[in-house]
């Protein structure tokens, strides 16, 4: 990472395609950068991380493979702190991990949208205030699932409270749902300052840029996970006003 006056947080918003996006036109990796002034850094990118993913050996190296495609390699200094919000699950409920690991199963199950196996809980919490999440197991988002979580693994595998995850430094790492923030005000609010970004990968790119920084500078605004979700499931970070708890 090169240096310039001083360091400064950025924000970055990861859109996540299948390990294989570059084969599917529809849906592929999309990264946005903005800056502390919420400008956007070098440009919007849409590709596959795949064999960046691959290549980086270090937190640090991967945190320069974002910047790298988005023309802004020169922009990161090596004190600044990053916060990657992504969007794709980044765990699997407790029940489901139980049924495969030891076979144990649940009591009874019901509607889709209350199945553990299929949801965790913090994705049914989301079903309760009307939004509708992707399930790994029955939406064929796996790939994105395992590529977000690799990614944990291999450079955040620190978690430093339920649904936030960092390599001990520089990176901090959390999930969201831009689908879930479509109906956010402040969202909105901060989208209106950019021009269209010419694919809807990179504008959902754009919306977790944002709620990184909201996640790094007003937290309070974003919907916190309660004592009772098990932290290895992670938690789905969206604003308050996008679930009506803005009060």
């Amino acid at each position: 990472m090169s240096s310039v006056a001083q360091s400064q947080d950025f924000y970055i918003g990861w859109d996540v395609g299948g390990w294989n996006c570059d084969k599917n036109s529809r849906s592929h990796d999309a990264i946005v950068i903005l800056d502390a002034s919420l400008a956007i850094v070098g440009q919007p990118w849409r590709g596959n991380l795949r064999n960046s993913i691959n290549a980086a050996e270090t937190s640090n190296a991967w945190i320069q493979a974002l910047f790298e495609p988005c023309a802004a390699a020169d922009t990161i200094h090596v004190m600044s702190h990053i916060y990657l919000a992504i969007d794709t699950p980044l765990g699997f409920s407790e029940e489901l991990i139980n049924l495969i690991t030891e076979l144990k199963g649940v009591a009874a199950l019901g509607d889709s949208f209350s199945n553990p196996y299929l949801y965790r809980k913090t994705e049914r919490l989301l079903f309760e205030q009307g939004l509708a999440p992707l399930s790994p197991i029955k939406d064929m988002i796996g790939s994105q699932t395992t590529k977000g979580m690799h990614v944990l693994a291999r450079f955040a595998r620190q978690i430093s409270s339920c649904g936030v995850w960092t390599d001990g430094c520089s990176l901090t790492v959390l999930e969201t749902y831009p689908s879930g923030c479509q109906r956010s005000v402040m969202i909105a609010r901060l989208r209106s300052r950019y021009d269209a970004l010419g694919h809807e990968d990179k504008e959902d790119a754009l919306t977790c840029a944002l709620v990184a920084y909201l996640y790094a500078e007003q937290r309070e605004l974003l919907a916190s996970p309660a004592s009772d979700i098990p932290a290895s499931e992670g938690w789905v970070w969206v604003p308050r006003d996008a679930l009506g708890q803005s009060g």
